[in-house]
């Protein structure tokens, strides 16, 4: 029960919440670095700046200042230098050096572009980065027909994948690697290829050479998933392959030692059910790559669902070594947590390091491997950097970022449940209760579906779920098949489409929570995102269980969504791995949009207008034929917003959401004048 002090949360705390992203441990061990964002209410801008925080004392303090966006904080290898991304000054973001003493911050580079992930070389002479130019810098070079490809009248598309969600079109110009002097600031491009992208480059031990991922077929877009791995060398010159099995590939990383190569990968092509694990390969390229995780069935990655830091808890970072290149230490996502697990080089001794209900984010050892210094958010607490001491194995909170607020809001607590759904299989759940819940009540509630759908619901902030709570809803979440964290045969149980056993797991699950003595089964809505707003669309056509759904940034017509999205052609890998007209019959019939007819549920849409994962056609389609159809609907359009708005959009237009999404169900399931629905 929350304190009488306290209040319910409401839409508008989200311009409160300062959210932490990054976590670089210094090499002494005695600080750590991490961003801090917050947002302007008046203007509706964007900020981040880096913070530092002391690892004895917990003593916390500002490291830069202003208005600009700092990020990708890392320290040099000698711990008095820190580079960093920032876009000080106005127009693009550059890579900044800064003195640990203090002063002001260098700019390091100048170029016309975007940067990807960067790194230190081990001596500290050089940075290592990803880069992609703008069209507009290769159009001050280009020839009067490399000028037409670019579009200066009309662009020319050439390749598949063309655009990115959040980024609109993609530049002509592929990631390619260079390296840039600390001390004069040039860049030397090192990969120049029109085909290829470079991933994110590792150094060698001893600063010589880099290792990166690349697929190097004759068309990457259609053959995904055949990433090699490669060695140039710092200076540049020509790249060597390394043999490695057929899969997808990323983050190679070097042992200390330099004996050593280790990475994620899958084993296969472009399947992407695949569990991703941790490979090793010798440096030297002799022998065979070895999948270390092979037997464990666990997905070496980050994939529990927030919505405060980020879609995801963090982005998937390097495996770490051990000093003496024995023993890696990486994450795993399971049963709705997001953990770091150690192995050793021989595939033995797989081991949980930090495991608790919550998600682990970014991690970095000191220079010694004595303390790895970690962010890491529950259900009740967007994240904190925390600190692990390797010799007594204990960890304690370093940071206490939104205690002012939390203190001030009342935050339900999270129940897990486990379910026997169809066939005996187990599904997970959890439920949130509204923070002045009474036993001897009943509560409308409502089901939320996650997106992915290969992603998953656990021990992560969920501002949606807490804002729906405090306005008097119970609400229930689970990770049906499809979802991440279960084993490689749970997320494989849909690759032949949606629909199927995800739908009846979901149904077992609205079953359980309905049978609870405090939920009225009467007043139950459904909503979801993405992969969750399709199986809303696909809910509603197939049941009339629930009085009201609200479909997010959806999906309604596989046809017409084939080659639309983002995703492209890989849609198909869920639906028989075979184009549309080849399986039009199949498609069709996974298609929300078929079962229009048989629903009458209320049902409000709502779509980002430059949404490139769920084209706003989609929810488009799906307003007009529930229009024609007869059954109470409206949509409401987000200009200018991608597919995550919920997560990272202009904070007054997540509250706008927010509000819709409630406004609707407090209509259909709170207001009985307005629940008549035949």
């Amino acid at each position: 029960m929350p304190s009488t002090t306290q209040r319910p949360i409401q839409a508008e705390d989200l311009y409160q919440i300062q959210t932490l992203t990054e976590c670089e441990i210094s090499p002494d061990g005695q600080w750590v670095l991490f961003c801090v964002g917050r947002v302007d209410r008046q203007s509706e801008k964007k900020y981040s700046n880096l913070w530092l925080v002391n690892t004895d004392d917990g003593r916390m303090r500002q490291f830069t200042t202003g208005d600009q966006n700092d990020s990708h904080p890392r320290w040099s290898p000698d711990g008095l230098t820190i580079a960093f991304l920032s876009n000080r000054g106005g127009g693009q973001a550059q890579i900044y050096l800064i003195d640990f003493a203090g002063g002001e911050a260098r700019k390091l580079t100048d170029l016309k572009g975007n940067f990807g992930s960067f790194a230190w070389s081990p001596d500290g002479t050089r940075i290592a980065c990803q880069f992609r130019k703008t069209d507009a810098e290769v159009l001050e070079r280009a020839t009067d027909e490399q000028k037409q490809k670019l579009g200066v009248v009309a662009r020319r598309i050439t390749r598949v994948f063309y655009k990115f969600d959040g980024a609109g079109l993609l530049p002509q110009e592929r990631w390619h690697l260079w390296v840039i002097e600390i001390q004069t600031g040039q860049a030397t491009q090192l990969t120049a290829n029109d085909t290829f992208d470079e991933g994110p480059p590792a150094w060698s031990p001893d600063s010589q050479s880099l290792v990166y991922t690349s697929n190097h077929h004759a068309d990457p877009d259609l053959t995904s998933g055949q990433d090699d791995l490669f060695l140039i060398a710092a200076h540049g010159g020509a790249e060597r392959k390394l043999a490695t099995p057929l899969g997808a590939k990323s983050l190679p990383a070097f042992s200390p030692d330099g004996q050593w190569i280790s990475y994620f990968g899958t084993d296969g092509g472009s399947e992407p059910l695949r569990q991703m694990n941790l490979w090793l390969l010798a440096a030297n390229g002799e022998g065979e790559a070895r999948n270390l995780t092979a037997d464990a069935d666990r997905h070496c990655a980050p994939t529990t669902l927030g919505d405060v830091s980020g879609r995801l808890a963090a982005s998937l970072r390097r495996p770490l070594w051990s000093a003496d290149s024995t023993q890696l230490y990486f994450p795993v996502s399971g049963q709705g947590q997001g953990e770091l697990y150690t192995i050793n080089v021989n595939g033995n001794d797989l081991a949980p390091v930090i495991a608790a209900r919550g998600v682990v984010g970014a991690y970095s050892w000191d220079q010694r491997h004595t303390q790895l210094a970690y962010s890491y958010g529950a259900f009740s607490d967007p994240g904190q950097i925390w600190l692990y001491d390797a010799a007594t194995q204990s960890r304690r909170q370093l940071t206490n970022l939104n205690q002012s607020l939390f203190a001030e809001v009342a935050l339900s607590p999270i129940e897990t449940h486990w379910i026997n759904a169809t066939d005996g299989h187990q599904v997970q759940g959890w439920i949130v209760k509204p923070p002045d819940f009474a036993p001897d009540k009943t509560y409308p509630t409502i089901l939320e579906i996650h997106g992915g759908p290969h992603l998953q619901y656990g021990y992560q902030f969920m501002f949606e779920f807490h804002y729906l709570a405090a306005q008097g809803y119970v609400v229930a979440f689970a990770n049906p098949r499809g979802s991440r964290g279960y084993g490689e045969a749970h997320a494989q149980a849909i690759a032949d489409g949606h629909g199927g056993v995800d739908y009846s797991d979901l149904m077992a699950w609205s079953d359980f929570v309905a049978h609870q003595a405090f939920v009225d089964a009467d007043r139950l809505g459904v909503t979801g995102l993405s992969y969750g707003g399709y199986m809303t669309n696909w809910i509603i056509g197939h049941t009339d269980r629930f009085r009201a759904a609200v479909s997010q940034n959806s999906v309604c017509n596989l046809i017409s969504g084939w080659g639309t999205s983002d995703t492209n052609w890989h849609i198909q890998h869920s639906f028989g791995h075979r184009p549309p007209w080849e399986n039009f019959a199949f498609f069709w019939e996974r298609s929300p949009l078929q079962y229009v007819g048989q629903i009458k549920t209320p049902t409000l849409i709502l779509h980002s207008e430059q949404d490139q994962r769920c084209p706003i056609e989609q929810g488009e389609q799906l307003f007009v034929a529930l229009k024609v159809a007869g059954v109470p609907t409206e949509m409401i359009r987000f200009p200018d917003e991608p597919h995550l708005l919920p997560t990272a959009g202009r904070t007054d237009r997540r509250i706008a959401w927010l509000k819709a999404i409630s406004g609707w169900f407090d209509r259909y399931l709170i207001d009985e004048s307005k629940t008549n629905i035949d």
